[in-house]
């Protein structure tokens, strides 16, 4: 029996006129937007349609962009597939994206979940500003080895694994020294290594203070247990209690994501039907590189 999972996208994915035609098409999509244009206080959907790019990419619009284009997505497979919605048994989210999720399965609303995620990227942005430092994919190295290309690259300073995405896919995050360096050595050793388009080392201990920026809102923050279980980027593992899931939202920004342990977690519980709801198809891609058996459907302004 198929056991439907919903994914949602994390920062990276966003693109300019991503959201514009769900808004013209489902008005409750088009809602979700006017609520977040007020809790906001500047014009979300303008940036996500029209742009400019380099605004739209900056983490601190990325972030909350995101997660009202992959929600405004979701409103589109309620109103289409609605089954698939009701019938959804497991969720996950890539980072950012596992704000939505939660959002998704009732343990946050709307407006708090905006709210949350508008701090975040606001107080990761500054640890970016305060530090000079970034991300960098490295391609074709098993776990073991990337890990191998972190310790030779520290002397050049802090840099670790951040993201566990797929089976040689691995990103590592650092001060801009050690990335230079660890792009070096990975290339040497067979590997490839893609500089990543992002404001800062995410996912490791660079990211002080914003964890204490963001258990600041998080304390003010209603969290309830989710009516559908959610992955943790940080364990893969399901949580119910919601001191549990506000703790490790908090660790989240200084501990890698385990995004290919998360999705075996699902796989092992018996999920089969994944969809992938957001801008863009990263997560298609990954999942790919997981297990090439299982189909993931994508559910975004085009979905092609």
């Amino acid at each position: 029996m198929s056991k439907i999972a919903l994914l949602f996208p994390g920062q990276g994915a966003q693109h300019v006129g991503m959201g514009k035609h769900l808004v013209q098409q489902y008005p409750k999509a088009k809602e979700l937007f006017e609520q977040a244009n007020e809790i906001l206080g500047y014009d979300l959907a303008k940036l996500c349609f029209e742009g400019p790019a380099d605004e739209l990419d900056s983490t601190i619009y990325s972030q909350p962009a995101l997660f009202v284009c992959s929600l405004a997505a979701l409103e589109k497979l309620r109103a289409d597939s609605p089954d698939i919605v009701l019938g959804c048994e497991m969720s996950a989210g890539l980072s950012l994206g596992e704000y939505t999720a939660l959002v998704f399965s009732g343990a946050m609303s709307f407006e708090d979940g905006l709210k949350v995620v508008q701090r975040r990227g606001q107080a990761m942005q500054a640890a970016a500003d305060a530090t000079p430092s970034g991300m960098v994919s490295i391609l074709l190295l098993d776990r073991e080895k990337v890990q191998k290309v972190c310790d030779e690259a520290s002397g050049h300073g802090a840099i670790q694994i951040a993201n566990l995405l797929c089976p040689g896919n691995i990103v590592i995050s650092g001060v801009n020294a050690a990335c230079l360096r660890a792009a070096e050595i990975a290339e040497a050793e067979g590997g490839r290594a893609i500089p990543l388009a992002v404001a800062g080392a995410f996912h490791t201990p660079i990211m002080k203070p914003a964890d204490e920026r963001l258990a600041e809102v998080l304390s003010t923050t209603e969290i309830k247990s989710p009516e559908i279980p959610v992955v943790s980027n940080v364990d893969a593992a399901v949580h119910t209690d919601p001191e549990e899931i506000r703790n490790l939202l908090i660790q989240q920004v200084l501990q890698p994501v385990r995004w290919e342990d998360s999705i075996r977690h699902m796989l092992a519980e018996g999920c089969t039907d994944f969809y992938e709801v957001g801008p863009g198809k990263v997560l298609k891609g990954l999942m790919k590189r997981i297990d090439r058996k299982t189909l993931i459907t994508s559910v975004n302004d085009s979905d092609n």
